[in-house]
């Protein structure tokens, strides 16, 4: 994992608080909490790990903190040292991880692992699966949401329609100033087929449509594992 607090930070940056932008982030992130819940089934007793939850403490960030009724069976991972994160949500256990290190727990840990909107940003398909791979180590079952890439509005910067393709997303990049978001190493833009790519037992996984749900042009991609 490789995202950064800075990082975080440009991400909220077109959703500022009280907006039109974060109401529908909130939505859409609820969306992806009742997926989650639907598919996983996790009862009070789950003990569930929170990959790479965010240095920012909007509403609506850390979506699993915000909703799930049982906080104290939550275990996030950042790479800061957490004293937003464990101030906005005193029950959740924090370990701090170093960027692309393994997870410092035991094989089969956790009942569920969680991710969301991390792993566009861990910087290469492979990085992509050695994370996927840790994350099933840990966990009995996996979940990981991300941004679709072919919903009308690209998620960190806001522009409509030219991120469906990535030559045209990284011309818009340069023209806008946000040519960050067009390096790799900080954003893979996510879709289905790339998602299946990911999966190296295609039985044993499952990729849906969540979030504000537009048929094939919904805001966001599930993958399930186990």
């Amino acid at each position: 994992m490789n995202a950064t607090t800075h990082g975080d930070a440009r991400y909220y940056e077109v959703t500022p608080p009280g907006s039109l932008a974060e109401r529908l982030l909130i939505r859409a992130r609820d969306s992806i909490y009742r997926n989650f819940l639907t598919i996983m089934r996790p009862t009070p007793d789950s003990a569930i790990l929170d990959f790479g939850v965010s240095t920012v403490m909007g509403a609506g960030a850390n979506l699993l903190e915000r909703l799930y009724p049982h906080p104290g069976r939550i275990t996030a991972v950042g790479l800061d040292d957490g004293a937003a994160f464990t101030g906005a949500f005193p029950p959740v256990r924090y370990v701090r991880v170093a960027a692309n290190a393994g997870l410092p727990f035991a094989d089969g840990a956790f009942d569920i692992a969680f991710s969301n909107a991390v792993l566009e940003h861990v910087g290469s398909p492979e990085a992509q699966r050695a994370v996927l791979a840790e994350l099933r180590r840990v966990a009995r079952c996996v979940f990981v949401s991300v941004p679709n890439r072919f919903f009308p509005i690209e998620h960190h910067t806001a522009l409509p329609l030219l991120h469906f393709a990535d030559a045209t997303f990284r011309l818009a990049c340069r023209a806008t100033g946000k040519h960050k978001w067009a390096d790799p190493a900080n954003l893979i833009l996510m879709s289905r087929h790339r998602l299946a790519r990911l999966c190296g037992d295609a039985q044993a996984c499952r990729i849906g449509h969540t979030g504000l749900r537009l048929g094939p042009f919904s805001s966001n991609l599930y993958l399930a594992i186990g």
